[in-house]
C-alpha cells in the first residue's frame, strides 16, 4: 500500500470537516440566534461548496511533493428538517440534517481517489433561556450530535464521512446596536470521538487510532435589515484548537484560522432564500479555504 506521509494528515482531517462542518452549524446565518415561533415545521435545502488550496504547516506554505498546487473541491447538498416548540415558556427547536456530497482532490493531488456519498447525520436541539421580541434581544444555547453515518473507507485518504462521533455546544447572543442594525456573537466548542480505523488518512498501511483535541469557533458581526424583505450581514470567525494525535503521537497541528463570511437573506411569500460567501484570511495548519459558497432555501410547512 502506498505510504502517504504524515503531512497529508492535516488534509484528510480538514477534508472530512469541510463537508461536515456546515452540519454542526458553526457558520451562522443572520438572525439564526433569533428565537423561532413555536409549533412550526421547516425544511431547508442547501447547496454548499468549498475550495481549498495551499497547505500550511505551522504558518508556512508547504510546496514539497505532492503539495505543489493542491486543490480540494467539496460540493454538497444538505437537507435539514426542523420543528419548533416550547419548553415551558422557553422557545426551542430540534432538527435532523443529512449532507450528500463529493470530496474532489485535483491539481497536484489528482492521483488520490475522490469520495462521493452521504455525510454524517447531525441531530441538534436549541433552547432560548432569554428571548425578548420587543427589544430584539436573544440568548440561545444549542447542542449538536454528529453521527458517523457517512461514507468512509480506511483505505482512502479522502472521505465524506469521519468514522467518529462528535459533540458540539454553542451559545449565541444578539441585540440591537442602532436602528435596524443588530450585533451578534456566538461561541461553540466541538469535541471529537476517536477513529480507530485510520489507515490511509493517517499515513499508515494498517489501522491506527486517531484522536483530536476540542475545536473552538468564535463568530461575531453586524446584521442589517434593509427592509421587510432583505437582510444582510457580515461575520468574522476565529477557529482554534483541534490538534490531533496518531497512535498517541502528538502531531503539532493546532488549528488557528481566521475567516470571514458575507451573507444576504430574502424573505419571500414562498420561503426564505439565503446566500453566503467567504474564505480564510489566515491559517496556521491545513489547506487554506479559498472559497466557501452556500445557497439555501427554507420553507415553512
Amino acid at each position: 500500500m502506498q505510504q502517504f506521509g504524515r503531512p497529508l494528515l492535516v488534509a484528510c482531517i480538514l477534508s472530512s470537516l469541510i463537508l461536515t462542518r456546515p452540519s454542526v452549524a458553526v457558520d451562522l446565518q443572520p438572525n439564526d440566534i433569533v428565537a423561532p415561533l413555536p409549533n412550526k415545521n421547516h425544511v431547508m435545502v442547501s447547496y454548499y461548496d468549498t475550495e481549498n488550496s495551499t497547505l500550511y504547516k505551522n504558518g508556512s506554505a508547504v510546496s514539497s511533493k505532492p503539495y505543489g498546487s493542491p486543490v480540494i473541491d467539496v460540493p454538497s447538498v444538505i437537507v435539514r428538517a426542523l420543528h419548533t416548540y416550547a419548553i415551558g415558556d422557553l422557545p426551542a427547536a430540534t432538527y435532523v440534517q443529512l449532507p450528500y456530497g463529493t470530496v474532489s482532490p485535483s491539481g497536484s493531488l489528482s492521483s488520490y481517489a475522490p469520495s462521493t456519498g452521504i455525510g454524517d447525520v447531525v441531530l441538534a436541539t436549541a433552547i432560548w433561556p432569554y428571548a425578548n421580541r420587543q427589544t430584539r434581544t436573544y440568548f440561545g444555547v444549542a447542542g449538536y450530535l454528529q453521527v458517523p453515518t457517512g461514507a468512509y473507507s480506511s483505505n482512502q485518504v479522502f472521505n465524506t464521512g469521519t468514522n467518529r462521533y462528535s459533540y458540539d455546544l454553542q451559545m449565541g447572543y444578539q441585540q440591537p446596536i442602532i436602528g435596524n442594525l443588530d450585533g451578534m456573537v456566538a461561541v461553540d466548542t466541538q469535541w471529537f470521538g476517536g477513529n480507530s480505523q485510520c489507515a490511509a488518512t493517517c499515513g499508515s498501511s494498517t489501522n491506527v487510532p486517531l484522536t483530536q483535541k476540542p475545536l473552538t469557533t468564535t463568530q461575531l458581526g453586524p446584521i442589517y435589515r434593509i427592509n421587510q424583505t432583505f437582510t444582510v450581514g457580515a461575520s468574522y470567525l476565529y477557529v482554534a484548537g483541534g490538534a490531533t494525535a496518531i497512535n498517541n503521537v502528538y502531531q503539532n497541528n493546532v488549528v488557528n484560522t481566521q475567516r470571514f463570511l458575507l451573507s444576504g437573506l430574502a424573505y419571500t411569500d414562498i420561503g426564505r432564500f439565503s446566500l453566503q460567501y467567504g474564505r480564510d484570511m489566515g491559517i496556521q495548519n491545513g489547506f487554506i479555504q479559498t472559497r466557501v459558497l452556500a445557497v439555501r432555501f427554507m420553507r415553512e410547512f
